[in-house]
């Protein structure tokens, strides 16, 4: 039996893509990159966005566990249902290709599995289940071998 799936936030990702990535945007006057999309370029405030995709892997630069519900407007499981997430702060793309750094969740939330400069690449996991069974999908970053 499958389950039906659909993504807690669509515009953000190319997910059900088999290798999904990030949707981002590029300034054309000055290059700077956003993540989610944007109208108007924080740099330099000029309204020339593109929509552009992010790497899939990078580094991971910082990170922490939550062991407690995040606040309005979070949806995900509470109570006894909650299971402490990781988060990170990852440096999409490598070397000259890096292009933005993202918050996320990661699928380790196991302090002493994660270091930094730590190789990490995007997927999507499970959120939570709407009222009808739908399971919502959302994206993280998993370890994986250089």
């Amino acid at each position: 039996m499958s389950t039906t799936q659909r993504a807690l936030a669509p515009e953000i990702s190319t997910w059900p893509s088999d290798d999904p990535q990030l949707i981002g945007s590029t300034c054309a006057h000055c290059g700077a990159t956003t993540f989610p999309v944007q109208q108007r370029c924080p740099k330099c405030s000029r309204g020339e966005m593109s929509e552009t995709l992010l790497p899939r892997r990078g580094t991971l630069v910082a990170w922490t566990t939550q062991g407690f519900p995040p606040g309005p407007p979070y949806k995900g499981p509470t109570g006894k249902d909650f299971v402490p997430f990781g988060v990170g702060l990852v440096q999409l793309g490598d070397g000259d290709d890096a292009v933005i750094r993202v918050e996320g969740r990661l699928t380790e939330n196991d302090p002493a599995k994660l270091e930094f400069g730590q190789h990490v690449e995007l997927t999507m996991i499970p959120f939570a289940k709407d009222e009808d069974g739908t399971e919502i999908v959302t994206f993280a970053f998993q370890p994986v071998a250089n």
